[in-house]
């Protein structure tokens, strides 16, 4: 994928430049993990997402104003019909330096060779843990050995790179992190570790309760590996750890424990078209209203994109002893 020297227009009044946009192209996902979702969730209709068209033309006009990396999430990205030929699409943009994808593996051993050729480069795959059983309870609908066969496929399609995501609760599975650490080094695959963000009403565990932090975690790990910080910044919110004797990395995703507002880079486009400034804040802009009147050009929809970083707010107020303020769920958030 070419390199760009596009300049750098998404400026935010904090003097932050975003060049990294996450982009939901649905809802829906094959899943149901308690801390994403409710049991019973209502999806978006159709009508209310935005179309595989209007997604690439706002990934073209994010490009064209200096974002040079794209994640694809959901959701579950992989179950919306058409996902692949719309990969393939941005993948191709010629300004995009690259295009990664978020995915719960569930349709990787399917799938992984043709999100190669689609020039994704990365992949984030969930797992959060290796117990089949606890595996059911926290997806609700998955199966482990599913997603072991997809991570499988992955590693042998050859990605630039694989890295397993687990969100870890207390009293559920914080005493995998060093066999989720091992399996990641045998895979020689990299892993994060996140913090559960408190993003819509959950209904199978309190947050403040099952909350295990970032902080805790490495002191876990420090009884069995030798963990040395890395000096390295990436297009995300992970701080990165090297463990001596391994090649992979370990990250910390700490959005309660230690706050990374001040570096972000990020906006996320919901399946719905809504330019989201803040993963905490319900600071938006609606894009679905601006491709769908057709009085604008695409000049008039990036000019919109640049005038809503303005609104994009300095930092994220997270409290796990309070009802969450933002009510939209992390499958209807993008990642």
């Amino acid at each position: 994928m070419p390199h760009s020297n596009q300049p750098k227009q998404l400026i935010d009044r904090f003097g932050r430049v975003v060049d990294y946009v996450r982009i939901s192209i649905t809802d829906r996902c094959d899943f149901r993990c308690v801390y994403c979702m409710s049991e019973d969730m209502t999806f978006l209709p159709r009508t209310q997402i935005l179309s595989l068209e209007e997604i690439h033309l706002l990934a073209q006009c994010f490009t064209e104003l200096g974002v040079g990396k794209i994640r694809i999430t959901g959701g579950e990205p992989l179950v919306r019909r058409g996902a692949i030929e719309l990969l393939q699409k941005i993948g191709s943009l010629p300004l995009l330096n690259e295009l990664v994808m978020t995915t719960n593996g569930s349709h990787l051993e399917q799938s992984a060779e043709q999100l190669k050729q689609a020039n994704v480069s990365r992949l984030n795959i969930s797992l959060d843990t290796l117990d089949a059983q606890k595996f059911k309870e926290l997806t609700r609908t998955g199966k482990l050995n599913i997603v072991l066969k997809g991570i499988e496929s992955a590693i042998k399609a050859g990605f630039k790179g694989i890295k397993i995501n687990a969100v870890i609760l207390k009293h559920r599975n914080h005493h995998e992190v060093v066999d989720l650490v091992q399996f990641a080094i045998d895979k020689s695959i990299d892993i994060s570790f996140i913090e559960e963000m408190p993003l819509g009403l959950v209904d199978s565990h309190n947050r403040a309760v099952t909350y295990y932090s970032s902080d805790q975690i490495r002191t876990d790990l420090a009884k069995q590996f030798d963990l040395q910080h890395i000096n390295e910044t990436t297009a995300g919110p992970s701080d990165y750890y090297h463990i001596q004797g391994s090649a992979i990395k370990v990250g910390f995703i700490s959005p309660h424990s230690h706050n990374f507002c001040s570096t972000c880079n990020r906006v996320r486009l919901t399946a719905e078209g809504r330019l989201l400034l803040c993963l905490g804040n319900e600071h938006s802009v609606d894009l679905k209203a601006a491709v769908r009147n057709p009085a604008n050009t695409i000049d008039d929809i990036k000019k919109i994109i640049i005038d809503a970083m303005q609104i994009k707010p300095e930092k994220h107020e997270f409290d796990l002893n309070e009802q969450p303020i933002i009510m939209r769920h992390m499958s209807a958030t993008g990642g």
